[in-house]
């Protein structure tokens, strides 16, 4: 993303320089050809109405029958504090995708809307070609709001606002500054940002299709899914959480390596980063299980620097 000096200084970011960073200890290492992963899910607690309980278990997935899905990771957005989050998280991102490549691990890149900008990409002509599977699901090529097992539950956040949590006078000279560039305000995104590379032997889609072809030409059921945002393009599009959940294949979030668009002045009146939080557990209750990015990289989960739970 490339801002003038002002809206770099505005935003509060260093110049990022990206470093692979192998990591080579702790727990959840990867050796070669496998990740040891531990799922943590929410369980109902028998006898006890409306109550879960944790449940982690590990598990160990061949490497090469396992996608990462990178979900609308855009180089702009109508949020400016989306953008700062995005900026924030992307080098990790990264070098969670280069130790899952060179594990191998389809990486399948998917910013929503942009194709354009990868027409003549071989990863892009990787998910064009791909054969067509004998078992696409039906629907799969739709927006998925909710499954089977959401039916009876109580969704966390209010988002009808559209999530934006931006201070109204920056929110205002970020959308003239879009402007400025040629962007629409409403929807500036035309690329993947350019922190994460892609690969000649990555995939490039945003087509539920698409996605479902790629997974099962490579024999693929192992699926952890990863970017932006939580409660609406992560869960929602052809190729989130929801349409691979229900139809079948072994999916998780990586709940360190997402961000949600919640505004803290709708119900339930928490933090940003409490509102991620509520949309994560639901989706551990209903959706998916969840794994954090340091079971492939070391070190430790990913936080936010503004996080006040730190």
């Amino acid at each position: 993303m490339n801002a003038p000096s002002k809206y770099s200084s505005c935003l509060g970011l260093p110049i990022l320089t990206i470093a692979f960073l192998m990591g080579s200890s702790g727990p959840g290492f990867v050796s070669a050809g496998v990740f040891n992963v531990e799922l943590k899910q929410r369980v109902k607690m028998p006898d006890k109405e409306n109550q879960t309980t944790v449940k982690l278990e590990k598990e160990t997935w061949d490497s090469t029958k396992t996608a990462v899905i990178v979900c609308d990771m855009w180089d702009l957005h109508h949020c400016r504090n989306a953008v700062i989050r995005v900026r924030e998280m992307a080098p990790r991102i990264d070098k969670v995708l280069k130790k899952a490549r060179a594990q191998g691990a389809l990486i399948i890149h998917a910013p929503s809307s942009c194709m354009d900008a990868y027409q003549d990409h071989p990863a892009r002509n990787r998910a064009v070609s791909a054969p067509k599977a004998g078992n696409l699901p039906t629907g799969i090529s739709e927006w998925c709001n909710q499954i089977p097992s959401e039916e009876k539950s109580v969704y966390p956040l209010d988002q009808s606002d559209g999530g934006e949590d931006d201070d109204p006078k920056e929110h205002e000279e970020w959308a003239k500054w879009l402007v400025s560039q040629g962007r629409n305000p409403g929807s500036p995104w035309k690329s993947q940002i350019d922190v994460l590379e892609i690969k000649d032997v990555d995939a490039i889609t945003d087509s539920g299709e698409e996605t479902w072809n790629l997974l099962e030409q490579h024999g693929i059921d192992n699926v952890i899914l990863l970017g932006v945002h939580t409660n609406m393009c992560v869960l929602g599009r052809p190729f989130g959480l929801r349409q691979l959940s229900k139809n079948g294949k072994n999916v998780v979030l990586m709940r360190d390596m997402t961000d949600s668009m919640y505004n803290p002045g709708s119900w339930p009146f928490v933090s940003h980063y409490e509102g991620t939080s509520r949309i994560i557990e639901h989706i551990e209750k209903y959706v998916c299980p969840t794994i954090t990015s340091e079971q492939l990289i070391g070190g430790k989960p990913f936080q936010f620097e503004k996080d006040p739970r730190k």
